[in-house]
């Protein structure tokens, strides 16, 4: 069967003929493109001067300057398709967006919750960068708000992603939102000292250090009598609230007590636990009339056992 070249060919040639014929409407529409890539940049700038000229901040700033700049290249990637294919019209083009847009809504569901909660978090503040911030399990120094998720500098110096819808439904705790912190360290003391002794040394010994503010004061409570000891709690404020100021002032605090309530005499008491042998060796030993130490008393006492000597050899 012999092949039938000539319809190929004036297919071809067709095929190559539109093409070159649509060459002006693609350099058109690259071009109008281009034009409109350049306006989205001056809109970026532009936006974000105002911002800052509003008295905003740069995170806000940056995220509408980026918005605008989209909705400039959106534009542009329309007009320029229409330019490309003259059958393509606008009323076409958004007909088809429509009818896909359900469609694009349930597959980019998280993207745009993400993107409203970047929004609001820009609008309403709660945080801004620059701020340490403690979210679930992470806590570090927020480096950029974006508008699908904010950026997370942990203190060992790894980076961490936070999806902003995460951040806008969850509790956020943001450590440098005021301008002091205060801060508290445990002393234990033996019950045998002192607590209005020991007080005062450790007041006496916050005075002398120069990262405590001395407005508010410090102050110290009893916390709670434990085991062995009765513990205090040693409160204090700091300024700068970061996380670099709060770790070396509490090292100044406990450095500091430590040798000032030695050298007073008041006792650092360790953990100690008190073993009782019952029934061994005394003769009060096991006598329930006498020796108290978690026995009930009991009238009808047996005696205890006797103590048996060492064997000699």
């Amino acid at each position: 069967m012999a092949w039938q070249l000539e319809p190929i060919l004036t297919r071809f040639q067709t095929l190559t003929q539109s093409l070159l014929a649509s060459l002006p409407n693609v350099a058109l529409g690259l071009v109008l493109f281009a034009l409109f890539w350049f306006i989205s940049g001056l809109a970026r700038r532009s936006v974000q001067a105002l911002a800052a000229r509003a008295g905003q901040p740069a995170g806000i700033a940056r995220v509408f300057g980026r918005l605008a700049a989209w909705v400039i290249l959106t534009l542009g990637a329309l007009v320029g398709l229409t330019v490309i294919f003259p059958t393509l019209t606008a009323a076409s083009l958004f007909g088809a967006l429509g009818v896909s847009g359900v469609a694009i809504g349930f597959a980019f569901k998280d993207i745009f919750q993400n993107l409203l909660a970047g929004l609001l978090i820009l609008i309403t503040r709660p945080f801004r960068i620059g701020d340490q911030i403690v979210s679930g399990d992470h806590e570090g120094t927020v480096e950029d708000i974006q508008v699908r998720a904010t950026l997370l500098r942990t203190y060992d110096n790894r980076r961490v992603v936070i999806p902003n819808s995460e951040l806008y439904t969850n509790r956020v705790i943001v450590n440098t939102a005021y301008d002091r912190r205060r801060l508290s360290v445990t002393v234990g003391i033996g019950y045998g000292d002192d607590i209005a002794q020991a007080k005062r040394i450790i007041l006496d010994t916050l005075d002398g250090i120069e990262d405590i503010r001395r407005d508010p004061a410090p102050t110290v409570l009893v916390r709670e009598l434990a085991d062995f000891s009765v513990n205090l709690d040693v409160r204090f404020w700091i300024d700068p609230p970061i996380r670099r100021e709060a770790v070396e002032a509490q090292d100044h605090v406990l450095e500091a007590l430590k040798p000032a309530l030695i050298a007073a005499g008041i006792d650092l008491p360790l953990p100690t636990q008190q073993v009782l042998f019952h029934d061994q060796t005394e003769d009060t030993d096991g006598d329930r009339t006498r020796q108290r130490e978690g026995w009930p008393a009991r009238n009808d006492n047996a005696r205890p056992r006797a103590a048996t000597p060492p064997e000699t050899p």
